[in-house]
């Protein structure tokens, strides 16, 4: 989504006014806690950013490091750094969105910016359920709050992934999304462009590699028989299929999470992690192939 270095377009963007409108994605295929709340906080950012130096790649890389401080006070275990934790979860949510809005305002995008973003959800959500893990451990000594805290960070992965995938689809079919790809295997092309990058994609897809196959292969499932292009086209344009993975996006799961963190429930909000939120995802899976798939078969 960003770009490390700046190019003229981008530099004559900056000169302009900013604009909120061309900063956003699509309000179809995006969460609604971020077209609601996130996206226009983080569009202040934004714009007090607009016309600084400071770019899209260092705004990804604060917002990592807001999220790792945040593990750390969650490791801490008590009630008021559990609450600290929480502001510096949704500090993290917003950064996130500013820093893909602050890119697309200004015209810097880059595969690099995506996989930095990618790799760093990544990190703090191993920092986070690590921590979150220890703590509700080490208060109630029961080892199930470690392997709750395990299953939460995977079930998260995947369930970003999940809206991940089917968000990038709906952008790439509406031509909003030209520079990332829906998936990231490793072409020729890639290995011919700049080191860093190539270095970053193979940490990419390491880490997302296996989700995005999974994904790919329940989608294929889910759309069984449907193969033609404008059976396609409506698959992945389908605005009740997009509302309910827009429901998995990491804006969402962080903003729960905060909200459990205010008040010390950090043992609710894994629960809620795995059967709520689960749930949202058989959902998901279970519209689309049982009742979209039919409902498109038929035409």
């Amino acid at each position: 989504m960003q770009m490390k270095s700046e190019n003229p377009e981008s530099r004559s963007r900056r000169d302009e006014t900013y604009s909120y409108k061309n900063s956003i994605k699509s309000g179809i295929s995006d969460e609604l806690i971020n077209t609601y709340l996130l996206r226009p906080i983080a569009g202040v950012v934004v714009w007090a950013l607009y016309r600084t130096p400071l770019t899209p790649n260092q705004v990804t890389i604060a917002s990592t490091l807001a999220g790792l401080i945040a593990s750390i006070f969650y490791f801490r275990g008590e009630a008021h750094t559990t609450m600290i934790a929480g502001m510096l979860v949704t500090l993290k949510d917003v950064l996130d969105s500013a820093d893909g809005q602050l890119a697309r305002a200004r015209g810097q995008y880059s595969r690099t910016g995506r996989f930095l973003d990618s790799i760093g959800d990544f990190i703090v959500d191993v920092a986070l359920f690590g921590a979150i893990g220890w703590a509700l451990y080490r208060a109630s000594d029961q080892p199930a709050m470690l392997a709750l805290a395990l299953a939460g960070l995977i079930g998260i992965s995947l369930r970003v992934s999940y809206h991940v995938y089917y968000h990038t689809s709906f952008l790439h079919l509406e031509m909003k999304y030209g520079v990332n790809r829906v998936t990231e295997e490793i072409t020729e092309e890639d290995r011919k462009g700049r080191a860093s990058e190539l270095a970053l994609q193979r940490v990419f897809q390491l880490i997302y590699g296996w989700q995005d196959e999974l994904i790919l292969r329940i989608d294929e499932w889910c759309r069984e028989g449907l193969t033609d292009d404008e059976s396609r086209k409506n698959w992945f344009a389908d605005s009740t299929g997009l509302r309910i993975s827009g429901l998995l996006g990491f804006g969402t799961e962080l903003f729960i999470l905060m909200l459990c963190s205010v008040f010390n429930r950090l043992e609710l909000y894994l629960y809620i992690n795995l059967a709520v939120m689960n749930g949202v995802l058989v959902g998901g899976i279970l519209y689309r192939r049982m009742v979209l798939r039919k409902s498109l078969s038929s035409y």
